[in-house]
This record gives structure tokens, sequence and C-alpha cells, in this order.
């Protein structure tokens, strides 16, 4: 009879020990899990929203014209002045990323205290355009593929020039598009005033983080412009 109580008891024990145990050793766990649906649950649409929020505030195209109103423009794809010597762009537009063009904004605040002025060629380029320069120049070194899309199809590159403020256009390099080894952010061959405008350009633009392009001493691209999209909107879609 006292052995069997004595089991009894013991069981009692053991059963509320190793629950015990079992409790305290998994609730870290329990807790952990409760948290991770919760963030599941609820988090995904705060961040979705604010995601959304910035979307709309920092990645929408604005109208360089409205931002950079000191700068002249020259939309030569809006014409027949460029290398297809035909019209590519319906309408002489000037567009980019907003923040992109916040960024160019501030590169010409600091030209424009130097006495100089930016002259800007192309900035958003649509996709579809981006395929007709392609086929006249099937030339990566000069025309982005557009299998794998342009910085300008991103909205988040732009071609331009400096001039000084009467508008005179400062020798550089080449001509705009022209594609020969002139054309090179590194060639060296040239005359001495030249290599200064250019470097005049480039620390300008570099300033504010723009990336020079290598093969064109005329095209920069902002160092974001992984985070945009490759686009084929319409110009008229466009405000």
């Amino acid at each position: 009879m006292k052995s069997t109580q004595f089991e009894k008891t013991f069981d009692r024990n053991s059963f509320f020990v190793s629950h015990r145990f079992v409790f305290f050793f998994l609730a870290p766990y329990f807790i952990i899990m409760v948290n991770d649906c919760f963030n599941r649950t609820f988090a995904p649409e705060s961040k979705i929203m604010v995601t959304l929020s910035q979307s709309l505030s920092d990645t929408g195209f604005v109208d360089l014209q409205s931002v950079i109103s000191e700068a002249i423009f020259d939309i030569r794809y809006a014409s027949e002045n460029n290398f297809m010597k035909k019209k590519v762009y319906p309408e002489a537009r000037c567009v980019l990323r907003k923040k992109v063009a916040e960024r160019l904004k501030r590169v010409s605040d600091k030209l424009i205290l130097k006495g100089y002025r930016l002259k800007i060629f192309d900035a958003y380029r649509p996709l579809s355009v981006q395929w007709k320069l392609w086929e006249v120049v099937p030339d990566p070194r000069f025309v982005a593929d557009p299998r794998k899309g342009s910085k300008h199809n991103r909205g988040a590159a732009v071609d331009l020039t400096l001039t000084d403020l009467d508008g005179n256009e400062l020798q550089m390099p080449t001509a705009y598009d022209e594609f020969i080894d002139a054309a090179r952010s590194d060639y060296r061959n040239l005359p001495e005033k030249v290599l200064a405008n250019r470097t005049i350009l480039h620390d300008a633009m570099k300033s504010e983080g723009f990336i020079p392009n290598p093969s064109e001493w005329w095209h920069f691209d902002s160092p974001d412009w992984k985070t945009y999209s490759i686009s084929d909107v319409p110009f008229s879609k466009i405000k």
C-alpha cells in the first residue's frame, strides 16, 4: 500500500516537472511563432502602403523644364538633327524620374554660380524608341541593347553638355551622338581647353553622384538607376 501510494505521488511529480520543463523550453519558440504570424498578417499591408507612397512621390516622372528652368533644351530625337536623321519622338519632351531630376537641379545650381548652364539633349526614352535606335546602331558601346534596356528607358540617364550663361556651347571632344573613339570619357588626345571643358562638366555631374558613361562624354547615369523599372510609357501619358 505504501509502495503504491509512493508510485502515484512520484508519477504526479514527474508529470508536473516534465510538463513544466517542456513549457519553459518551448515558450520562447511559441512567442516567436506568434510574432511572426502577426507580422505576416498585418505588417505587409503597412509596408506595401509605405512603398506605394514612396513610389508615387519619388519615382514618378517629372518634366525637367518645370524643374530646371535655367537649362537649355535641345531634344534631338524630336527633330531630324540626330544620327538617325529623322524624328523619333512625337514631341520635344524632357522627362526624368523625380529624384533624378532633383539631383540634376543641384548640379545646375552649382554650375550657374560658376557661369555655366546645362544644355540637355535627351533624358527618358521609351523602350519602343530604343528599338529604333538599335536597328540603326546595334553596338552596345553606344546604344543599349533593348532586350536588356537602357538607363534612359528607366528615366535615370541624361545626355547633356555645357554652355556659357548666354547659351553658347563650350567646345567638347565631339558633337553629340558622334560614335567615335574621341567620344570616350577617358580620351586624352584633345586640346587642353576641350579637356578642361569636359572636366568641368564631369566634375559637376559627379559631385551629385552621376556616373559618366565610358563611351560617351555627354551621357550620365543616376547612381540609383537600378531602383527604376524599364518603361515604355509614351510622353503623352506623362503630365
